[in-house]
């Protein structure tokens, strides 16, 4: 993998921008997740729990080791990046991009990664 790959994610999103990687290392970030989960998702989250290596990293610290990309594109079909894959781009991965700007991002980001 080359170096500047190693912070993007499957999906293309850059890992090391990301608060939740961030938080492992800056309480002050973690303090900000835990409070937005207690107002918008009225959940309690414990601030050691806000952490993250990122999907190329250890999955028993990722954040989301359930991600359906995740599952998809590294443990179904063994690729490193979503635009290996002879489908790319997806319907379900068009969709995930509509719902943010960051996911728009991301999925441009491996279109350029693939040469698009």
């Amino acid at each position: 993998m080359r170096q500047e790959n190693k912070m993007i994610a499957v999906c293309g999103l850059d890992c090391s921008v990301c608060d939740i990687f961030q938080a492992s290392n800056n309480t002050e970030i973690a303090r900000k997740i835990v409070d937005w989960f207690k107002k918008e998702r009225k959940v309690e989250v414990k601030i050691e729990d806000i952490c993250c290596s990122g999907c190329k990293g250890d999955r028993t610290k990722h954040w989301s080791p359930d991600c359906w990309i995740l599952k998809c594109c590294v443990d179904k079909k063994g690729l490193e990046f979503c635009f290996e894959c002879e489908d790319f781009p997806c319907e379900k991965l068009n969709e995930w991009a509509k719902e943010s700007e960051k996911y728009e991002g991301a999925l441009s980001r491996l279109k350029g990664m693939r040469g698009d």
